[in-house]
């Protein structure tokens, strides 16, 4: 990585842990501000998680681990709620790079990809679908809602992105990195008393 993208994937990284941008946003933020060329070569996400930790490490020692932990109590509880759809927890919360401002991100695998929608349409959730690239890069639905977290205090975004029950298999390959790129209750539970 040249040291331009370093730069890039430094002041990314800020924006993503005092905006709460999502990576592809931030960088290409960080270029403007940067007043780099519009075609600079961007740094993948994983230098951008690397610039994360270490901005992280730096500057929010003290209180990220908190709020990290916050966040994984209250995916676990959605976990809870939708356990019948097969919830991965993936994202920031899942690799351990969320602060307050980040989202939680359930992956669902379904039989039936209306079946989520109808439970929370039954349980009176209000949400906003839309669709987005699933990890396969194919177009998935997203029931995207506003959740208070308790150990925040403070309302999150919770994403559900809705997968066919098949992808299950394909889902938990290791990602670059060899980490498995997502959790079920289970892992989650775990790392949460690992934090303990």
């Amino acid at each position: 990585m040249d040291s331009a993208q370093a730069e890039i994937a430094a002041t990314a990284a800020r924006m993503v842990v005092e905006e709460g941008l999502e990576y592809g946003p931030a960088k290409r933020r960080a270029v403007k501000q940067l007043r780099l060329n519009a075609r600079a070569a961007l740094p993948d996400n994983d230098a951008v998680e690397d610039a994360v930790r270490d901005y992280i490490s730096v500057f929010c020692a003290d209180t990220q681990p908190a709020e990290l932990q916050a966040l994984r109590e209250h995916a676990l509880t959605w976990m809870d709620r939708l356990s019948q759809f097969r919830p991965h927890l993936a994202g920031a919360v899942w690799h351990g790079t969320a602060t307050r401002l980040s989202d939680i991100y359930l992956q669902l695998f379904c039989d039936d990809p209306k079946s989520a929608e109808i439970a929370l349409i039954e349980h009176g959730v209000d949400y906003e679908p839309r669709t987005v690239t699933g990890f396969n890069g194919q177009p998935v639905e997203a029931l995207s809602l506003s959740s208070v977290c308790p150990g925040l205090g403070e309302p999150v975004g919770v994403h559900l992105l809705i997968h066919d029950h098949d992808d299950l298999r394909g889902a938990l390959r290791p990602d670059a990195r060899g980490r498995t790129p997502r959790g079920d209750r289970q892992a989650v539970a775990a790392l949460l008393e690992a934090a303990q």
